[in-house]
């Protein structure tokens, strides 16, 4: 007798959720949003929500520059976008207890250190700490934190606001803080 030819396998089902969707984001950004150090990719979880979205809003509507980021939100709605900023944002992972190893030497951390707790009043350069929070964690609604940055990443989005190639949705301060720095002044607060 004739066999019955056997079945095809049922089409794979993938959950459609907010999680599954943002799989493509740590692509780059790693496991829920947790970058590491030795990467360039910042971290995105437990971001402020609104900082996400504005970031995202400037990828898009060509107010921030990188071809992968552009790519992948150029045809998201705001609505769509601000879901993704409130599941990075809802993320609460923990920060690294190790820092990461520096080449840096103690003046240039100490550099580093003074701007970023204490800032420059001499050339009117405020503390890192003074907006995005005394643990540099980032201060609600629209802050970022700093805390745990890849130090390339750092230093490469403080020499987009001194080259003028970085632009925020107003009030555009770090591109008033960014233009008062130097490169010896970036690679001082990154590296520390």
């Amino acid at each position: 007798g004739a066999r019955a030819a056997p079945a095809p396998p049922p089409p794979m089902q993938v959950p459609d959720t907010i999680a599954q969707r943002a799989s493509a984001c740590i692509a780059c950004h790693g496991r829920e949003g947790a970058s590491t150090d030795g990467g360039y990719f910042p971290r995105l979880s437990g971001k402020p929500e609104g900082y996400l979205y504005n970031q995202l809003l400037s990828f898009r509507d060509g107010r921030r520059f990188n071809a992968d980021m552009t790519h992948m939100v150029r045809h998201l709605s705001d609505a769509y976008l601000r879901e993704l900023a409130a599941y990075f944002a809802g993320l609460d992972l923990p920060y690294p207890s190790i820092p990461a190893a520096t080449d840096a030497s103690p003046a240039m951390l100490a550099r580093g250190k003074a701007l970023a707790l204490q800032g420059d009043a001499a050339r009117g350069i405020p503390a890192c700490a003074q907006c995005h929070g005394a643990a540099l964690t980032g201060v609600q609604p629209g802050i970022p934190g700093l805390l745990g940055l890849p130090r390339l990443y750092l230093s490469s989005q403080l020499g987009a606001w001194l080259t003028n190639d970085r632009h925020a949705l107003a009030p555009d301060c770090m591109a008033e803080v960014g233009r008062k720095l130097d490169s010896a002044d970036i690679n001082a607060v990154a590296s520390w």
